[in-house]
């Protein structure tokens, strides 16, 4: 790729692509690239100019050979990355904008007096007709209010001020819906598949494949915990299937043969095979967006209160203008109040201010799904952790193999990959990895696998019955025991590991010892959290007291539980809400899904099982748990600028009022001011969100 440098210091560098005119696709491919590589920060790419923006934390020759190496047409881009872009939007929105402005503007310098007066009245229509089947309806609301004020002025004549406040309805509605388009399409393609293998049946066996090389047509075979990555027909199984990311229902819905199911729904029990119909989810795309547009998922307890609050207030101002007007028979002093409402900002201010912060959020690499989230976010005074991979690092790995049945460590970690490979979790990875690093390389010659969640796997090999998990799966479910003889090597297994058990035919074949250490930001992360105001953060494990005891000691919560089931951590924060607390519940794990269902706001972390970001209201995809702290900040500061917005929308009308009534402003300069702090307040809430990273 031919470009040169327009700007450079260190960590940042500006260049432009020398060709003639960059395509939208052209754009998206090429942000898309510099995007995935390790040494880049961030990278930006203007397509009107053809520049590029990149800020890196390596070499400024090494930047340099990555953009020479670059070509559109080497580049694979997944085709939900170019559908979804949000390029196309903002330029619409943007030239819609400035298409205004320069209308409005240009027409008072080149359209005569009496024709731009007669457009004005031709517009004044809608607007008069919407306040007509409003009051017609029985709803005294903002519409109302609108086609009065703009009606009063065209009948005055004062075609100036009509022109003027509606050509400010329209800058504001087009704003809002810009901002709003924007977050939902931000936020439905953050909702968006991300699935890279899937599992194929091809002769009766499956094959774990990529998932851009399936056709419509082949069979998938989705596993209990696991998201349905493509839309399709049920070939073989039963399964319950949560379906809450598209439709909203609570309740999972039983899947059997000929049943359809769409991606990126969640399997909670059973098996499926699905048939595939459409290989790209587009269409789940779509169902968000209907999803979100047409549901309250969005809007925020104080959001909604300050649109109720709008629509009451109106009668209010109807109510002054006509007092007004009897007590000082001054049309033009009871026009400015008409003029001045307080709906019309709390109506526009508030929603951009949430989906601004949703926005802000995204830039910290944080999924929120509705602003009621990151209003619970401020208001909750307790945390809920699992253990694994959420206190604890998402990558554990196998320290040792133990074995118990005579047989080599190396096949009995081979028959535990076999096994676990199918299912999500931050244990069963280290064990496939683990495999995979010694070269561990296993035919499927196991029956059915059958998942037990916060269990276990049971399934049976060459005729013998075979299952791993935990202790309380192998030894107390499955009364499985310790060979004869072996007691005291048991009784010294390492204490600061976590333990899977492999146990065949009813006796202990193998202790997998995986170390699973603490995140090294733990510590900090637990003592800014209580400084932030959260009175009570709790930790809550499958495993042993002995593990639990020693990791909630390091990391510093301030109560613990051990060896507690899925049902357990929904039972305790279902117990902490009949205390009056709210609650923050984070996990990354199947059986965290149903605690995180129950919590005020439920946050996946990181690289968790499908089915705990697909349940989970935030869903952090950064490493690390400093990004919780700065979700606080982010709500806190949302929280305080609608607060902020209600004041200033209060003070500045208000004064308004009094100087319309005392004849020291006109109604045209009431209206001019009034919709001119509405949309200074609004930009305001959109801009400035700058929290710093820890």
């Amino acid at each position: 790729m031919k470009f040169r440098v327009l700007h450079s210091i260190d960590g940042r560098i500006r260049v432009n692509i020398i060709q003639k005119k960059m395509t939208d696709k052209e754009a998206d491919t090429l942000q898309y690239y510099l995007n995935q590589c390790d040494d880049i920060i961030e990278a930006k790419v203007y397509e009107k100019t053809n520049d590029v923006l990149i800020r890196y934390e390596c070499d400024r020759a090494h930047i340099i050979k990555i953009l020479q190496r670059a070509s559109y047409a080497d580049i694979k881009v997944p085709q939900s990355a170019l559908e979804l872009s949000g390029r196309k939007i903002n330029r619409e929105y943007k030239e819609k904008l400035i298409g205004k402005v320069i209308l409005r503007y240009g027409s008072k310098i080149f359209i005569p007096c009496s024709i731009r007066y007669a457009i004005t009245a031709v517009k004044s229509v809608k607007y008069i007709w919407k306040g007509i089947c409003s009051a017609f309806s029985g709803r005294i609301e903002v519409a109302l209010l609108d086609g009065v004020a703009i009606g009063v002025s065209t009948i005055r004549g004062d075609m100036n001020t009509a022109g003027s406040v509606m050509f400010l309805l329209d800058i504001g509605d087009t704003l809002e819906k810009w901002t709003h388009k924007k977050s939902v399409d931000d936020l439905a393609r953050s909702m968006s598949l991300n699935i890279n293998k899937v599992w194929v049946k091809f002769d009766g066996n499956e094959v774990l494949t990529d998932a851009d090389k399936v056709k419509a047509g082949d069979h998938v075979v989705v596993h209990m915990g696991n998201v349905i990555p493509f839309d399709g027909v049920v070939a073989d199984g039963e399964g319950m299937v949560n379906q809450s990311s598209l439709t909203g229902e609570s309740l999972p819905v039983v899947k059997n043969k000929d049943s359809y199911v769409y991606a990126g729904t969640v399997l909670e029990e059973g098996e499926l095979t699905v048939q595939v119909k459409v290989t790209f989810n587009s269409t789940r795309y779509e169902k968000i967006v209907t999803m979100i547009e047409e549901t309250e998922k969005l809007k925020s307890g104080m959001e909604s209160r300050a649109e109720h609050l709008a629509d009451r207030l109106v009668p209010y101002t109807l109510l002054g203008t006509g007092l007004v007007y009897l007590l000082t028979g001054n049309t033009t002093k009871a026009l400015s109040v008409l003029m001045v409402d307080f709906s019309c900002a709390l109506k526009l201010a508030m929603p951009i201010t949430v989906l601004a912060a949703i926005k802000e959020s995204a830039a910290h690499h944080v999924t929120v799904k509705g602003g009621r989230f990151l209003e619970s976010m401020a208001e909750a005074d307790t945390i809920v952790f699992d253990k694994t991979g959420t206190l604890t690092k998402a990558q554990p790995v196998v320290r040792d193999v133990v074995s118990f049945n005579g047989e080599e460590p190396e096949e009995l970690l081979r028959i535990a990959a076999c096994l676990e490979e199918h299912f999500p979790h931050s244990m069963a990875k280290a064990v496939v990895n683990a495999a995979k690093e010694r070269g561990l390389i296993h035919e499927e010659n196991h029956s059915k696998v059958e998942y037990i969640v916060a269990h276990g796997i049971s399934s049976r090999i060459e005729e013998k019955k075979v299952v791993i998990g935990s202790y309380h799966f192998v030894f107390e479910d499955e009364k499985c025991v310790v060979p004869a003889g072996m007691e005291d090597k048991f009784e010294k297994l390492p204490e600061d590991c976590s333990h899977l058990y492999l146990a065949m035919d009813k006796e202990l074949a193998a202790v997998i010892c995986i170390s699973d250490p603490i995140r090294d930001e733990g510590p900090e992360v637990i003592s800014m959290l209580h400084k932030q105001g959260f009175s009570k953060i709790v930790m809550m494990t499958g495993d042993s007291e002995r593990t639990a005891a020693a990791v909630a000691q390091k990391i510093g919560v301030d109560e613990y539980y051990s060896e507690v089931l899925p049902e357990d951590k929904a039972a305790f924060i279902e117990k902490e809400h009949d205390n009056g607390r709210k609650v923050i519940m984070i996990g990354d794990g199947v059986n965290d899904s149903p605690a995180l269902s129950a919590a005020d706001v439920g946050i996946a972390i990181s690289d968790g099982a499908q089915i705990a970001r697909e349940v989970a209201d935030i869903t952090v995809e950064a490493d690390n748990l400093y990004e919780l702290v700065v979700m606080r900040k982010i709500s806190e500061n949302l929280m305080k600028r609608i607060h902020g917005n209600y004041i200033k929308i209060v003070t500045i009308n208000s004064g308004l009022i009094l100087l319309g009534i005392t004849g020291v402003i006109s109604p045209a300069l009431s209206a001019l001011l009034h919709n001119t702090s509405t949309i200074a307040i609004s930009m305001k809430g959109m801009c400035g969100w700058k929290t710093e990273k820890i």
